[in-house]
């Protein structure tokens, strides 16, 4: 009878064990995404202002930035194409993009998560979030 109760414990902490790994490596995910996301905007900001000066003297060039509708890529074509280029606009884009996709991710790590925790159930859930997310995202339109 004492083995089965050491036994229970072991795998207890065993679990608990496994949660916390689990826990950390998302806690990582998410604090690297935000970091890198907050890297690219920074970046981004500066290489907008190096590459145009005239920000920091025309009220009139700094507005035609920020306005709705600004020379900001709208595809993720275009972010590449201007990230290769060094346009500080798109590297904005794609700092705000990787900022989107961090929970993304980690929604998808969870999965990898339930599975190594081996719990079904919510292996199955959490991949129909992840489905009807990235189905939201490639029926979405913006315009």
């Amino acid at each position: 009878m004492k083995w089965r109760l050491e036994s229970s414990a072991i795998s207890r902490d065993d679990a608990d064990e496994r949660v916390r790994r689990v826990e950390l490596v998302i806690s990582n995910l998410l604090r690297g995404g935000v970091l890198a996301s907050l890297a690219l905007v920074v970046a981004g900001t500066i290489v907008s202002f190096v590459h145009h000066p005239e920000y920091f003297s025309s009220p009139a060039d700094f507005q035609r930035l920020v306005e709705p509708g600004a020379a900001f890529p709208h595809s993720l074509q275009e972010v590449i194409q201007g990230m290769l280029l060094f346009h500080g606009q798109a590297i904005v884009t794609a700092g705000l993009l990787l900022l989107i996709a961090t929970p993304v991710m980690r929604v998808a790590v969870s999965i990898f998560a339930f599975i190594y925790q081996q719990d079904r159930t919510f292996t199955y859930i959490t991949a129909l979030v992840l489905f009807l997310l990235l189905l939201s995202f490639f029926l979405g339109k913006v315009e």
